[in-house]
């Protein structure tokens, strides 16, 4: 039976109460008659402190609190495909207008969903083994996998059909085992070995794809000051990106943003099966009217929905909207509980947590052989740009590939405003073939180059440059707005296959190449310039996002205008 004990004090999501034997670290505990959901966070003496996930109005001294000796756990399923939850996994599309306090029912007993055995009776089962199908929602089948530490022979299992969510498919050597699975969140799903992310994750963004990729299993930050497009950023990764499953966790965001995120993503058409793109995600909304607790959880719930996918030998991505809340999250609570507080008042222990959640990103040999992988994109607001900010800093040191955006590039209308010089990406060399390594060479080559003119163009204008650097300032100009540059917005430029940014790329060189052989032979660099580049440009968005022969069509007609020149 669960004891009971009394609440002594309330300060905002701090609750401290007496404290009941065996009531250990991160142990749940119900606080009021509501139920509230809270955690032990730290045990001193007689006195338990719990941060509750929830909001505390109407919870006083004297009330009683029942933990329930386990730790902060959800329930993964079918149901998660399609669905939008709040930062403790509970569903939000049937809540109504507020989510109650202490609502935690889920209803899955009222649904049911078709099961396809995939084991026979009595058959000998190791941990990691595909028992069987269901399939949900939309176009990824939900695998039933035994269970980790469980092994042994299958002594019951369900015959091929429909069944209510709560129908036990299997028993393995005594134990049960349902449609979903309860998993700790802040404890990482068990791998039989984390492998080297070699397989390159196409985002459908060229300045991504061409110059910054990421490896599926990899980790990446996306810092940024206000109003530079993060969130359209991670939008379009979100719709295009070839993962099998999204995560999407809006951990402290505005609720209008979210709410843009949820209804793009049900009128979009998923490329890969034409049904909706919905049906593959799991959207995690915990926006900034919500408890501030709940959104330090979110993160963690996004990281173990991503894992339950990924032992399925599914590639998942989560997308973090965005990591500075949740640290902001970290912050508030440490100075409610008397943390030591370091750098900006954060919590000393920033840098342990934020490395903690990207630890979780990985490509691994699941625990029954199959292949999978975690890859963890996560935005970071620095509060004025800063870059310098705590949580910018730490978490450039743990991540693999930063995608900087640029305030100056945003305000020139240049979307998506990676910045070039202020990005890396340490999966690029293991990912690109060498044919794709050198082009991704020369475009760098040729942005510094037109970078470092630009200051010179600036203090003398670009009459004063030589006639090959004039060259190299216009084809710095080809490159930022025939290559990188991409309209979120257009039918046909919103996605960019790898074969049409190559052909991109191929076309902007050649046609580089090209005015350099035409200044060589003395043509001056100033008839160069006043050349209609437009073929060139427009091709990005007047070809559609496979068509490559398109591009290299407006090539050739760009070098044919350039060698009529006199």
């Amino acid at each position: 039976m669960t004891r009971e004990c009394r609440v002594l004090r309330v300060a905002g999501p701090l609750v401290e109460l007496e404290y009941v034997g065996g009531t250990a670290m991160y142990d749940l505990v119900s606080l009021g008659e509501a139920g509230l959901t809270g955690e032990v966070v730290a045990v001193s003496g007689d006195v338990v402190t719990v941060q509750a996930y929830e909001y505390t109005g109407g919870l006083a001294p004297g009330h009683r609190a029942r933990p329930q000796g386990r730790p902060l756990t959800v329930r993964l399923g079918p149901e998660l495909l399609g669905g939008i939850f709040d930062g403790l996994l509970r569903p939000l599309s049937d809540s109504g207008d507020w989510l109650l306090p202490g609502r935690r029912e889920r209803h899955d007993a009222d649904r049911s969903w078709w099961f396809t055995p995939r084991v026979a009776d009595q058959q000998q089962v190791a941990e990691g083994t595909v028992l069987g199908e269901i399939r949900a929602a939309g176009p990824v089948p939900v695998r039933v996998l035994v269970p980790p530490g469980c092994h042994g022979r299958v002594t019951h299992l369900a015959a091929e059909g429909r069944h209510p969510g709560d129908t036990v498919l299997a028993v393995v050597n005594g134990t049960e085992i349902g449609m979903g699975a309860n998993w700790p969140i802040r404890r990482p799903r068990p791998v039989r070995e984390r492998v080297t992310a070699r397989e390159p994750l196409s985002t459908g963004q060229r300045a991504i794809d061409l110059l910054f990729p990421v490896a599926r299993g990899s980790t990446v930050a996306v810092p940024g000051g206000f109003g530079t497009g993060k969130t359209v950023l991670l939008q379009q990764i979100a719709k295009w990106c070839d993962a099998d499953v999204i995560v999407y966790v809006g951990c402290g965001e505005r609720g209008n943003e979210m709410a843009d995120v949820i209804t793009e993503l049900s009128a979009l058409e998923d490329p890969r099966t034409g049904g909706r793109l919905a049906d593959r995600t799991v959207v995690i909304a915990n926006t900034s009217n919500m408890p501030m607790m709940a959104r330090e959880a979110s993160v963690h719930t996004g990281a173990t929905v991503a894992e339950y996918f990924r032992d399925m030998g599914l590639d998942v991505v989560v997308i973090a909207d965005s990591t500075s809340r949740w640290a902001e999250a970290l912050r508030e609570f440490a100075s409610r509980t008397g943390g030591l507080p370091a750098e900006e008042g954060y919590p000393a222990g920033l840098a342990s947590a934020i490395a903690a959640f990207y630890e979780r990103a990985a490509a691994v040999t699941t625990l029954g052989g199959a292949r999978g992988s975690v890859t963890v994109i996560g935005a970071v607001s620095p509060p004025g740009g800063d870059m310098t900010e705590p949580v910018t800093a730490h978490t450039e040191r743990f991540v693999r590939c930063l995608w900087t955006l640029d305030r100056d590039l945003a305000y020139a209308r240049h979307y998506p405003a990676i910045s070039w010089s202020g990005s890396f990406s340490r999966d690029a060399t293991a990912l690109a073939d060498p044919a794709r390594a050198e082009g991704r060479g020369r475009v760098a080559a040729l942005l510094a180059e037109a970078d470092r003119l630009a200051d010179l163009v600036d203090l003398v204008g670009i009459t004063a440059l030589p006639d090959q650097e004039r060259v190299s300032v216009l084809a710095g100009r080809l490159i930022r707005e025939g290559v990188l540059q991409q309209n979120a917005l257009s039918a046909r430029d919103a996605y960019c296959a790898q074969e049409k940014t190559t052909a991109l790329v191929d076309s902007v060189l050649a046609v580089v190449a090209e005015c350099r052989a035409l200044v060589d032979s003395g043509i001056p660099a100033a008839t160069v310039e006043e050349v209609d580049f437009a073929p060139v440009l427009r091709a990005r968005e007047e070809t559609g996002p496979h068509d490559a022969a398109g591009v290299t069509e407006r090539r050739n007609t760009m070098l044919a205008q350039l060698r009529e020149l006199p």
